[in-house]
């Protein structure tokens, strides 16, 4: 399977984008899209799949997420400065986290364990985001910056919605590792702009 394809390279871009729209949304409405959150919860459970699309189950499941980098990657003044943010806070910390075996495999051991609660009560369950927001908590939230999420206090005081979120981070960091794996660098994504949104275009009109 050939990773390294500007394809492959925008739909992860997308699905980091994705978790970062969820994570806004949960953060200052107290829900999110069902489709894009079930999708994008559903890609950190896929350890192994046999291509990068396999991973979002399909584009349509990520449509929320190459929606939002459209619009982010349009123009040159950042569109929505939150949502760049966390994407930019996800790449970074999945760059610290490579290099860290030993939360990598705590990571590894908390998917396996959510893997199997999905298969009996389905990926959105309550049990399944609380096992990843804990994966979330006990791993990625202890690399620095800590990713500080802005919202309305009565959802971020919801443990429901609170696991949501470090559920979606987590999503956001399986992208980040895939971009990664597909070739994908902070220059590519600066050099490589023109390529990536008229690459959007495409996907977009197949969604």
């Amino acid at each position: 399977m050939q990773l390294n394809t500007i394809t492959n390279q925008t739909i992860a871009l997308a699905g980091i984008a994705q978790a970062a729209a969820l994570v806004q949304q949960l953060a200052t409405t107290g829900t999110a899209d069902p489709t894009a959150m079930e999708t994008s919860i559903a890609s950190v459970l896929k350890i192994d799949s046999d291509s990068v699309i396999d991973v979002y189950g399909s584009l349509a499941g990520i449509k929320l997420g190459l929606e939002q980098l459209n619009v982010q990657m349009t123009g040159y003044k950042i569109v929505n400065p939150e949502q760049a943010r966390y994407s930019a806070s996800l790449v970074f910390l999945e760059n610290q986290l490579s290099g860290r075996k030993d939360l990598l495999k705590l990571i590894q051991i908390g998917i396996t364990k959510a893997q199997a609660q999905s298969e009996h009560f389905g990926s959105l369950h309550e049990n399944v985001l609380a096992n990843l927001g804990e994966v979330y908590q006990s791993t990625i939230s202890t690399l620095q910056p800590r990713i500080m999420v802005n919202g309305e206090q009565e959802y971020l005081s919801r443990p429901d919605v609170a696991n949501k979120i470090r559920a979606c981070l987590l999503a956001g960091i399986r992208s980040a590792i895939l971009w990664k794996q597909c070739g994908g660098t902070r220059w590519k994504f600066l050099f490589f702009r023109k390529k990536i949104q008229a690459e959007l275009q495409i996907l977009l009109k197949q969604v």
